[in-house]
Formats: C-alpha cells, sequence, structure tokens
C-alpha cells in the first residue's frame, strides 16, 4: 500500500481501563481498523490528563491512576476513515474522537517477502 497527499488522521481519546467486548477498547479499536485494511494504527499511551468528568488521570507516584488516558491514532485517506466512523462511534461509549486534514509526505509499506 501507498499513500501520499490529502489524507485524515482520526484521533480517539479514551481510557486506558475502558473495555470492548472483555478486552482493552484501544486493542480492539486497532484489531477492527485492521480488519478494514485501513493503512496502520497507533496507540500513545499518556501520562496524565483530564476529561469531561474533568478528574485528573496520572501515573504520578502519589497519585497513581488507573485509568491513564490513551491516544489511537489513525492516518488513511478520506473514504476510508469515513467508513471507519460509524464503527468507533458503536465502539466508543466515552471520550473523544477528533479528525484533521493531513498532507502524507511519505507511507510505503515493504514488499512482502523481505
Amino acid at each position: 500500500m501507498k499513500i501520499t497527499g490529502a489524507a485524515k488522521a482520526l484521533r480517539i481519546y479514551i481510557g486506558e481501563s475502558d473495555q470492548w467486548h472483555g478486552q482493552p477498547l484501544h486493542t480492539a479499536i486497532v484489531f477492527r481498523a485492521r480488519q478494514e485494511g485501513m493503512a496502520g494504527a497507533t496507540v500513545i499511551k499518556g501520562f496524565e490528563g483530564f476529561g469531561a468528568h474533568s478528574r485528573i488521570h496520572t501515573a504520578n507516584l502519589l497519585r497513581l491512576s488507573e485509568d491513564l488516558p490513551v491516544i489511537v491514532e489513525i492516518v488513511d485517506i478520506a473514504d476510508r476513515i469515513n467508513a471507519f466512523l460509524p464503527l468507533l462511534d458503536e465502539m466508543v461509549q466515552e471520550g473523544l474522537i477528533t479528525l484533521h486534514d493531513v498532507e502524507v509526505i511519505k507511507y510505503v509499506a515493504p514488499h512482502k517477502g523481505k
């Protein structure tokens, strides 16, 4: 797969403890994105943040949190991202989903067999 030019960046802000059918939500999103043929997905774990409830989630040793912030980012062409949005609507019960225009400079998957 090769992508260059105009694309979309999808960011899903959720909690580390969020679940989907018995597994971590971030893992379920990544696997579903792969099933749907998305170009790729990355999970980024935050060490501090707050959301709609204004409760601070932190990795600070004095205030251990079991629900650190997590961002799942997916970059792909607009058609694939738009087709994925209804699936996310079902999966993400609490969180924030943003969509941004991006310009892909280079994305080239290695040839199979390498």
